[in-house]
């Protein structure tokens, strides 16, 4: 039985408890703070630190990465031919698009720096212009630190002649640990 207007309410039936909670949900999480929204946990050794312009951080300023991580935002893969191989090469890893779309980038540069501190500038349109990939794996096997790991900017240089030689080959990282937008 319904109260007369302005008396007591009946209480909450589930579906006015969904409806209420549906109604007041959107707002909270609206006003939570940034933070690690959509970043996969990091449960084993960084292997990747990306900071600067990122609005999605999970440790102080930055966004960390473990492999288990990286893989979680989704694979792709392509075969193409490189300087530092012989013969044509399979990579896969994750599309560097998807990579600055989970740490939110809004920078127009990324500078990528190795283990062994080389640096270099890529433009962030590169990343879908090229359909760039932070490659994992080549030819199915994860790459070790000795043999260009554990992960390498890769351009499918046979897809466009411009990718063939400077400035793409300079701009493919190999030993890549840290990636700042800019």
């Amino acid at each position: 039985m319904n109260a007369p207007p302005g008396g007591p309410e009946a209480p909450p039936t589930p579906t006015r408890r969904r409806l209420l909670l549906a109604t007041l949900l959107p707002p909270l999480v609206a006003t939570a703070p940034a933070g690690a929204e959509g970043l996969p946990p990091v449960n084993g050794p960084v292997i990747l630190t990306v900071s600067g312009a990122i609005r999605n951080t999970n440790r102080g300023d930055s966004a960390v990465f473990d492999r288990e991580g990286l893989e979680s935002l989704g694979l792709a893969g392509f075969t193409t031919s490189t300087p530092w191989f012989d013969g044509p090469q399979r990579f896969d890893g994750v599309p560097m698009t998807r990579l600055m779309e989970a740490v939110g980038a809004a920078g127009t540069t990324v500078t990528a720096i190795a283990l062994n501190d080389y640096t270099t500038e890529i433009p962030t349109a590169d990343f879908a212009r090229y359909n760039v990939l932070l490659a994992l794996r080549r030819n199915g096997a994860y790459m070790p630190v000795r043999d260009k790991g554990p992960l390498f900017i890769v351009y499918p240089y046979d897809s466009a002649p411009e990718l063939r030689g400077q400035p793409y080959y300079g701009r493919s990282a190999w030993q890549l640990a840290r990636l700042i937008v800019a």
